[in-house]
């Protein structure tokens, strides 16, 4: 992961996790572009959103099973916005299927999740967890967990799609006056305005 990555909006603290998982695909004008292309971009992106990987690297079943939550989780931003942008579409175009099988991708990633449980040991009792997964498995299933509490919860109402040009990513609308991804979004924009403006005046 390079500088310019590692400067992107996905880093942004404000941004829900999901969000943040969301924007590791975006555009520009080059074309489509994936900051988890590899192990090493998601052991990088973990720790730039603060999820504890107890000091593992990730491993490729790891980075697949992320790709998997994050493709399933844009199509189900996709659904919950409307947003129609091809970028958002998986190639069989069967959208009620994306969305089906976007739900079981999520709900098979947060099954991950550690699970409390109370154990007796030498008479005393202790807060423990029944998990099996891995430390960046768990972080994924937590991803999961707050992608579900984000789309089926009350909050979903502000997830909203960049309608920028050329942008693939969404944000929440934290302000009424919000209205893009960035403000990098929102100058595009605006510049993309005056040029039309312009260009009608001659």
């Amino acid at each position: 992961m390079d500088t310019a990555v590692s400067e992107r909006e996905w880093m942004l603290p404000e941004e829900a996790l999901p969000v943040r998982l969301m924007a590791t695909v975006w555009a520009d004008v080059t074309g489509l572009h994936d900051d988890l292309a590899t192990t090493q971009d998601l052991t990088a992106w973990l720790d730039a959103v603060d999820l504890d990987r107890a000091g593992q690297s990730a491993t490729a079943a790891e980075l697949a099973l992320a790709r998997r939550l994050r493709d399933a989780v844009r199509r189900l931003a996709a659904h919950a916005t409307g947003d129609e942008r091809d970028a958002t579409r998986s190639g069989d175009g069967d959208v009620a299927g994306d969305v089906e099988a976007a739900v079981r991708d999520v709900n098979d990633a947060v099954a991950h999740l550690p699970a409390p449980r109370i154990a007796l040991t030498d008479g005393v009792l202790r807060a423990t967890s029944s998990s099996d997964s891995s430390a960046i498995t768990a972080a994924l299933a937590r991803v999961a967990d707050e992608a579900i509490t984000l789309l089926g919860g009350p909050e979903s109402g502000k997830l909203r799609a960049c309608y920028a040009p050329g942008c693939v990513l969404y944000f929440m609308k934290t302000h009424p006056r919000r209205e893009w991804c960035s403000v990098t979004c929102g100058n595009r924009v605006r510049a993309a305005r005056h040029y039309d403006k312009v260009r009608s005046t001659r």
